[in-house]
């Protein structure tokens, strides 16, 4: 068992996601940074899937009441086990009665804890994943508390070497400006040709609504085509006719401070969608605080492939490294 003596700003029970629900309007919460988080599973043997804890900003206080081996990988909040410093992206025994907790955050903006043998909650619609605003998944659909206690699991698979760490070219770096690859689409055709171009050129800036469902950004107005609304759409010229939300999407309601769309985001809805993060730089989006600056950079959907045979390139090396 795990006792939570400090839960944390948000700490929440995440696997790689609750997979095929979009038809009854289900996201699929998960780790946002599905790199990060397939790393830390690999790193303690476990499948791959397995469950992890996600922390944000400021990372919990927690006691192991028996003997574990641990892995801890993404942002830079560095982690102390009993107060002393212990290295990230490495596996690392920890004794029973042993305090793990974590100093301020200094890079990115989340942690992704693996115990080996996973973190033990039930599993719901196919996945243990936290979706907080249905209060399902995870720990009684929450965050955790002071008192929690988790339970561990065993979804063990391999054993890795104590000490076993990542090669420092396959962590990433995490600075406080961003690039974030985009595929126009899937409304972009309601932007007038400056606005898209504004849109490209501009450095957004994070604002503080900024979390799993999503990341707002400010910058300046984007204007639409002038049209008449279709039936069935807003009055508003950012609404069009209902459509899907793909993970990613940037939508820009009355065509300010545009919302990439995230992890526990709504899978509808009536305003355009002007772009769609690609799925390798979600990991990216993951890791930016608020008061970070975005830059979008347009991408082919081959470009966009290119990217993610990249990293699964890189999560193959770690494969055959551990296992």
């Amino acid at each position: 068992m795990i006792k939570v003596l400090q839960p944390g700003l948000q700490t929440t029970v995440q696997d790689i996601g609750r997979i095929g629900h979009y038809e009854v309007g289900m996201p699929p919460s998960g780790a946002m940074d599905k790199y990060a988080f397939t790393t830390s599973n690999l790193l303690v043997g476990n499948d791959e899937n397995s469950a992890v804890l996600e922390i944000t900003y400021m990372g919990p206080k927690l006691q192991f009441e028996e003997d574990a081996v641990i892995a801890i990988t993404g942002g830079e909040i560095p982690p102390k086990i009993n107060d002393e410093p212990v290295a990230m992206w490495e596996t690392l025994e920890i004794k029973g009665g042993d305090v793990l907790s974590f100093d301020f955050v200094k890079g990115g903006a989340r942690v992704y804890l693996a115990v080996r043998g996973g973190i033990d909650v039930p599993v719901i619609m196919e996945s243990r994943s936290t979706y907080t605003l249905c209060g399902i998944g995870g720990l009684d659909g929450r965050q955790l508390q002071e008192g929690d206690t988790l339970a561990i699991g065993n979804e063990a698979k391999v054993d890795v070497q104590i000490g076993q760490a990542i090669d420092a070219s396959l962590i990433p770096t995490y600075g406080k400006s961003h690039e974030i690859r985009v595929i126009m689409g899937l409304c972009s055709y309601r932007l007038t040709e400056e606005s898209k171009q504004k849109f490209f050129d501009l450095e957004w800036q994070v604002t503080p609504e900024a979390n799993r469902v999503g990341y707002r950004f400010k910058g300046e107005r984007l204007n639409f085509v002038e049209r008449e609304q279709p039936f069935g759409a807003g009055s508003n010229p950012s609404n069009v006719v209902d459509l899907g939300y793909p993970i990613g999407s940037i939508q820009v309601p009355d065509g300010v401070e545009p919302i990439a769309l995230l992890n526990d985001a709504v899978t509808g809805g009536g305003y355009v969608t002007i772009a769609t993060i690609i799925s390798t730089d979600l990991d990216k989006m993951a890791q930016i605080k608020s008061g970070e600056k975005v830059k979008f950079i347009s991408l082919t959907i081959e470009e966009a492939l290119e990217a993610r045979k990249e990293v699964k390139e890189k999560l193959d090396q770690i494969r055959k490294q551990l296992t």
